[in-house]
């Protein structure tokens, strides 16, 4: 693997939102020690719009494709232009 990447983090939260439970805090706990140059990688049954503002404040930007119906992949990249 290629150091200057960054390194990438992938989160499925699929089976959690399946079973009623709240992922926010296992996504803040994967994004939290990303540097710039960094990837997190999100698999969801939505389009979690609501997290797009409150990664983009901590510095990130985003892709999303929706894969399947109940599948959407969001790719969030830490920005280097952070204070």
């Amino acid at each position: 693997m290629n150091q200057s990447e960054g390194k990438v983090v992938e989160l499925d939260v699929r089976e959690d939102l399946k079973n009623k439970l709240e992922p926010f805090q296992k996504i803040m706990e994967a994004v939290k020690s990303l540097k710039p140059g960094d990837t997190f990688i999100l698999h969801a049954p939505f389009k979690p719009t609501p997290l797009f503002a409150v990664l983009k404040a901590k510095g990130f930007t985003h892709e999303s494709e929706q894969i399947e119906k109940k599948h959407w992949k969001v790719t969030f990249f830490k920005r280097g232009d952070q204070a």
